[in-house]
């Protein structure tokens, strides 16, 4: 048995999706169950390696679409840079090497050539390099990517203003051609050294699905399906995952209840296809009971179906987190993309008005997103510099503890991976009652204040709920042993052990129906 998992992309600050599949991924280790985890997005910028290691797989989980193909392992980019001077000839060659950015940057410069090779160094101490781009007569020619060997290159064409990739071209480990990559005004074609041709990605992807020659006992979990213009991923998985069974996680609110009445629904767009066609999934998958509930009374209600729907946390903890040290008094801690729907704007005003009745409080803000540059403003603009943080994208585990309290703004959590970790660091909790995570992580006046909630109320009555909340909060010493305390027994569960154990008796389950 093997366990595919599907996925689209991944990136240095990747979404709860890519989260949702490491923990996953930790569980089924915990449980030795093989599972493979899928990505098909082009990913160059950066070795996907160093992506996916960052946030918990090992490299022998990874399959990724473009090295499948070839006989090059998913592994880091350790090349020399004296294994590169060497396959150049660069020590017989006329060249002028200037290192800048800081060591990060290595560029030969032969000027008899008319020629600029830029090294990307991965790893300056070591000495090691993951790109080397070659510019000719001042355009970019070519760029070539290394791991432990070189694994692409990409060719340049066309005019000053106008430069772009013609054609990729993947390796083989020992340097022998896998395949060719044409593209063509958003038109792809690969070619094959033994003359077969796929005329679109789509086609690629489907003939990778079919050698992976999946058997009965197999199961294919489809985690996302069609972000990319170039691949219909879903269908694809849905037409050829057979003999083995389909899964379906549901990472997120999955309808619309503004445009849903009682008879009809709005699906969430990236679940309309699944949920429309139940009896291809053995079963879907959702973080918590109220979720279920809700699925199932609507495809019962709108579709007279009646699917398995089983719910697994999509995330879990190693281990519950106790601080080395007293926590900071009156601080506070949230972590989320910087999105307009996770309303960060309102817990900064929310503390600035506590601030006037607790002046030791602070709030540290870790995420990275495109509000960043707004939040800063408003920070600077209510003077709150002093106690008010932007923390950035950092690892979490160690750093929870250390707080007294965890607040979310946001309206939006289908399961809310950073509740999780903060129940499990004990942290009392302060958000909307809103679906679902608020409502699975904060239980109102036993670990936290779970406050009414109402869209159309305006946006000044939303952040002085949540003001008025974290002064009632910190005004009682007493209150946050006791919340912390329950915190910590609402975590329990969702150990890693715990979490591990339901997904493998949902696959036995399965396997035996």
């Amino acid at each position: 048995m093997t366990v595919y998992n599907i996925n689209l992309g991944i990136g240095w600050a990747s979404s709860g999706v890519e989260y949702a599949q490491a923990y996953r991924a930790k569980a089924f280790r915990t449980m030795k169950i093989p599972a493979k985890f899928i990505f098909s997005d082009l990913i160059l910028a950066n070795n996907i390696e160093d992506l996916t290691k960052n946030i918990g797989f090992t490299d022998d989980q990874i399959i990724w679409l473009y090295n499948f193909f070839t006989d090059v392992k998913i592994a880091p980019s350790d090349y020399p840079l004296d294994q590169l001077v060497n396959d150049l000839n660069l020590q017989n060659r006329e060249h002028k090497k200037i290192v800048s950015d800081n060591g990060k940057e290595c560029q030969y410069i032969l000027a008899q050539e008319n020629l600029i090779i830029v090294v990307r160094m991965h790893d300056k101490d070591k000495e090691t390099i993951d790109q080397v781009s070659y510019v000719y007569n001042q355009q970019m020619v070519k760029r070539d990517f290394y791991s432990y060997v070189k694994y692409a290159s990409e060719y340049y064409a066309g005019t000053a203003k106008d430069n772009h990739v013609t054609y990729r071209e993947f390796f083989n480990e020992d340097g022998s051609l896998a395949y060719t990559q044409y593209l063509d005004n958003g038109k792809e074609m690969y070619e094959f050294p033994n003359q077969r041709m796929y005329y679109s990605k789509n086609a690629l992807y489907a003939e990778m699905i079919k050698e992976l020659k999946l058997q009965d006992d197999d199961f294919v979990i489809l985690d996302r399906m069609d972000e990319d213009k170039q691949l219909n991923n879903g269908q694809i998985i849905f037409e050829n995952y057979h003999p083995a069974k389909l899964i379906v996680v549901v990472h997120a609110d999955h309808y619309d209840p503004h445009f849903t009445s009682k008879q009809n629904i709005l699906w969430n767009n990236f679940y309309e296809y699944q949920f429309t066609h139940t009896d291809n999934v053995a079963s879907y998958i959702v973080a918590t009971e109220k979720q279920k509930e809700l699925l199932a009374k609507q495809q019962k209600h709108y579709r007279h179906a009646n699917p398995r729907i089983d719910v697994i946390p999509v995330g879990s903890l190693p281990q519950l987190t106790v601080p080395k040290k007293e926590r900071k008094p009156h601080s506070i801690i949230t972590a989320s993309r910087l999105a307009v729907e996770k309303h960060v704007d309102w817990l900064v005003k929310a503390v600035i008005e506590a601030h006037k009745k607790i002046n030791d409080i602070s709030l540290d803000i870790y995420g990275q997103g495109a509000e960043r540059s707004r939040l800063e403003q408003l920070i600077k603009a209510n003077h709150a510099e002093t106690y008010i943080h932007l923390m950035g994208q950092r690892n979490l585990n160690d750093i929870y503890p250390k707080y007294s309290a965890y607040v979310a703004a946001s309206t939006s959590e289908g399961f809310g991976l950073s509740l999780l970790e903060a129940v499990g660091a004990g942290l009392p909790m302060i958000g909307f009652d809103v679906p679902y995570g608020n409502q699975t992580f904060i239980e109102d006046g036993k670990n936290g204040y779970l406050l009414p909630y109402n869209e159309e109320w305006a946006d000044q009555k939303k952040y002085e709920s949540l003001s008025k909340a974290i002064v009632k909060l910190f005004s009682d010493d007493g209150k946050l042993t006791e919340f912390s305390n329950h915190s910590y027994k609402l975590a329990k569960p969702y150990l890693t052990e715990n979490v591990a154990k339901s997904w493998k008796k949902v696959l036995e389950e399965l396997s035996n129906d």
